[in-house]
């Protein structure tokens, strides 16, 4: 958005390989299995305004769906599935015609309200022009949604076991429980938008959305130099006037400085204490952290046989028993434990991209919440956790270990040393809960993409609208920059 603008761009990036951190994509298994090494569906592709604004199709980006977006199956036998099809998913919906009807309701008065919902929860705040062209019946719905629990909201829809897991075992993509208050906002958005856009799967790895934003970024004049990592912001008398190197190399930036960083990590490490408010700093060192993340790669050969038939058709598989196993879960990480039967977000993107694996083979890509750190580290935990996760595939998938060629674990150690901005595996820029969100996000009140330092700007999930990939915390940081820069 800036070099578009006509400024001169250069971004710095740490990692010495490759750009996009967390959306990126490695041969991680065997040779010709290409593994998202985090972020991996992307309810957000086809509605975030950013992505569309900057065409990333055109910068060859090629977006797949499979016919299902998402399977909540149990041992039990029982499933719900979405579909960007409501009629489709109201056939799937957990075993009551009650509750597809319920979601076939739902879902068309979603697509009625989504772009004004999206525009009120993804633009700069305050972003109340969206809600103003709602109607006061519409208002009223979208306010009691967001101000239920998950559970509330699951129960109050629906009438089965399965069809009530659906939506809280959503929100246990952060760390939002379904007991949380206020909890019930993140859940139904990713459930919902996988009825309009669905659970896109980029072609050839996550790394190509990475690739195609920095083809728009060259197309414009920008660059971006690997294996640069900033070790402090450069600040004088007028504010941010560049950064300085870990080589000990300074560059100077002419007109602002962007942070696609923690915020901790801005506040009390990147720049100089004098610089910033003792409250800031205070709140910073109190930081809510999310969860950690433990994650495994599989290389298959051949595809996952799951017990239930639509979750062999569905992006994404959510293994989640039921709402009351749902929150025993989420009490065991927040205890500091390894959940004993731990929820999984289980992802097989070979099924709709061939080219994610040799002829024949499969890759398999999953992850739990874990707390950050355990007594005595993950070393001696790590494969044993791994061997649990693969326990509870088999319970869905008969015969799926029989079919592991590869297994690669991913500790939330390992994931901070690969970003630095998943400190201790926690992937959604610090805690989902409501009081972290909106004008509370990352600190009050720089929420509007702006600092304690003029030219100094937060650019990363740890900013409004914080988790997922939208784009939008860059997309909002640079037009609030355009604005102030004149």
């Amino acid at each position: 958005m800036l070099a578009r603008a006509g400024l001169r761009v250069l971004v710095l990036e740490a990692n010495p390989a490759r750009a996009g951190g967390a959306l990126g994509s490695e041969e991680a298994t065997l040779p010709g299995y290409v593994h998202d090494v985090g972020a991996a569906f992307f309810p957000f592709a086809r509605a975030s305004p950013a992505f569309a604004d900057l065409d990333l199709e055109g910068a060859g980006l090629e977006w797949l769906n499979m016919e299902l977006e998402s399977c909540h199956p149990a041992p039990d036998g029982s499933a719900a599935s979405i579909a960007r099809d409501a009629d489709v998913t109201a056939g799937l919906f957990g075993g009551d015609a009650r509750d597809g009807d319920a979601w076939r309701r739902l879902a068309g008065w979603h697509h009625k309200v989504e772009r004004d919902v999206l525009d009120f929860l993804l633009r700069p705040l305050p972003s109340l022009r969206p809600l103003m062209r709602l109607l006061p019946f519409d208002l009223l719905r979208l306010a009691r949604i967001l101000t239920s629990s998950g559970r509330g909201l699951s129960t109050r829809l629906f009438r089965s076991a399965a069809a009530r897991r659906v939506l809280p075992g959503l929100a246990l993509h952060v760390d939002v429980g379904p007991d949380d208050v206020f909890g019930a906002g993140l859940g139904y958005m990713l459930g919902l938008t996988a009825t309009t856009g669905g659970y896109c799967i980029p072609r050839g790895g996550a790394q190509r959305v990475t690739d195609a934003l920095v083809r728009v970024l060259e197309r414009h004049g920008g660059a971006v130099r690997l294996g640069a990592r900033v070790a402090r912001v450069l600040v004088d008398g007028e504010g941010a006037r560049g950064v300085e190197l870990a080589d000990g190399q300074q560059l100077r930036a002419t007109r602002a400085v962007f942070a696609n960083t923690g915020a901790p990590a801005l506040f009390l490490d990147l720049v100089e204490r004098q610089h910033i408010p003792g409250r800031v700093v205070r709140k910073m060192r109190r930081f809510p952290r999310g969860w950690g993340t433990f994650k495994v790669d599989w290389a298959l050969s051949a595809p996952v046989p799951w017990a239930i038939p639509e979750a062999r058709r569905a992006a994404v598989v959510h293994a989640g028993d039921s709402l009351d196993d749902l929150q025993r879960f989420t009490e065991q990480v927040r205890g500091g434990a390894l959940p004993d039967n731990p929820y999984l977000v289980i992802g097989q993107q070979s099924v709709a991209d061939p080219t994610r694996a040799p002829e024949g083979g499969h890759t398999l890509w999953a992850y739990s919440r874990v707390p950050p750190s355990l007594p005595g580290g993950w070393r001696d935990q790590a494969e044993a956790f791994a061997d649990r996760v693969d326990a509870r595939i088999e319970a869905l998938a008969p015969g799926f270990r029989a079919l592991v060629r590869a297994r690669r674990v991913v500790t939330p150690p390992d994931l901070q040393d690969m970003d630095a901005n998943l400190v201790g595996g926690d992937l959604g820029g610090g805690s989902n809960a409501w009081h972290r969100q909106l004008i509370f996000r990352p600190v009050f009140p720089y929420f509007r993409y702006r600092t304690p330092v003029r030219r100094l700007y937060l650019c990363s999930s740890y900013a409004h609208p914080g988790a997922g990939v939208h784009g939008m915390c860059g997309y909002n940081a640079a037009q609030i920059a355009l604005r102030d820069l004149g």
